[in-house]
């Protein structure tokens, strides 16, 4: 008796670790295949995850996804943004987000769970987050802008060498801070490449953005977070800006300028605080303008650095 009792015991024990082996698990939520991405410009952007499990077989069977603006709403599993419900699918790529119609610039913090074939629910995934880009013209508030062209006068001072470029100029603005930040999101393009810092550090790894396009049909932009940048007093927001694709050599044509003239910079920082006000700070004429160590920047011509100026890159 004490034999049958055993093996049923150890049955129970195996049928109860099995269930919790087979019961699944979310990670690697994305959002348009990117993880918490800043600058998204689809109104309806495509969501995804992983499901895990540590048993065999395990098949997801239905998902929820929720969606909100905020990450305390979020974590009452309120999604005023989107409750998607319970949906029969087992799919996990490509869930076009189909809630309210964010803002431009509006971050949308998310997270899902899911159901495995004998209906056995996962626990909620971790929160997730996007941020919206500035979908329409009307929503970018800085304007272009570019270095005077006394500044940056080539360097081949004899003008006898057809290759000589000009440096690559360095941009200043100075801005105060003076209430607690909630949130900061730079938006930055040119038509060139930039390289964007903030309180003297990189705002991202990001090397030659906005890349290479077409520049006569578009031009990309990138967003960042840069909330943990952000001090109270004094900031300074700063920018190197190069060639690159638009007014450096291109490889097809043996000339520079293909697309057009001298390079130009866009910048947009967006600081909302906790007492529910905002701030633009923008690319506009009150920028401060100068040449630093970089004398010559080509993709294809390389570049001439200047020792003796490196200072000044310190000071962006």
């Amino acid at each position: 008796m004490k034999k049958i009792l055993l093996l049923v015991w150890l049955a129970n024990c195996l049928a109860a670790a099995g269930a919790m082996a087979s019961s699944p698990s979310i990670s690697n939520p994305r959002c348009e295949y990117r993880k918490n991405p800043v600058g998204v410009d689809a109104l309806q952007p495509r969501l995804s995850w992983v499901v895990e499990s540590g048993g065999r077989g395990v098949t997801q069977s239905a998902w929820q996804v929720l969606v909100a603006s905020s990450p305390e709403l979020l974590k009452k599993n309120q999604g005023d943004l989107w409750d998607s419900g319970k949906v029969n699918s087992d799919q996990s790529i490509q869930i076009e987000y189909a809630g309210k119609t964010p803002a431009a610039g509006q971050s949308c913090f998310w997270k899902v769970r899911v159901w495995n074939q004998d209906g056995q629910a996962s626990g909620w995934s971790g929160p997730a987050s996007w941020t919206m880009g500035l979908l329409n013209t009307a929503d970018w508030k800085a304007r272009w802008i570019g270095a005077p062209e006394a500044l940056v006068a080539k360097s081949d001072l004899t003008g006898t060498n057809r290759y000589a470029m000009k440096p690559a100029p360095f941009f200043r603005k100075t801005f105060a801070v003076s209430k607690s930040v909630k949130r900061a999101t730079a938006f930055a393009s040119a038509l060139g490449a930039y390289e964007l810092h903030l309180n003297g550090r990189p705002v991202d790894s990001d090397v030659l953005s906005p890349g290479w396009t077409d520049f006569s049909k578009r031009v990309h932009y990138f967003g960042y977070d840069v909330t943990a940048q952000l001090k109270r007093g004094e900031n300074v927001l700063g920018a190197i800006l190069g060639d690159g694709w638009y007014a450096g050599f291109l490889a097809f044509t043996h000339k520079r300028h293909y697309y057009g003239g001298d390079p130009r910079l866009l910048v947009q920082l967006q600081i909302e605080y906790q007492d529910g006000t905002s701030e633009i700070i923008g690319t506009d004429e009150s920028w401060k303008a100068a040449t630093g160590p970089i004398r010559e920047n080509d993709l294809q011509m390389g570049c001439v650095y200047e020792i003796g100026r490196a200072s000044c890159r310190e000071r962006v």
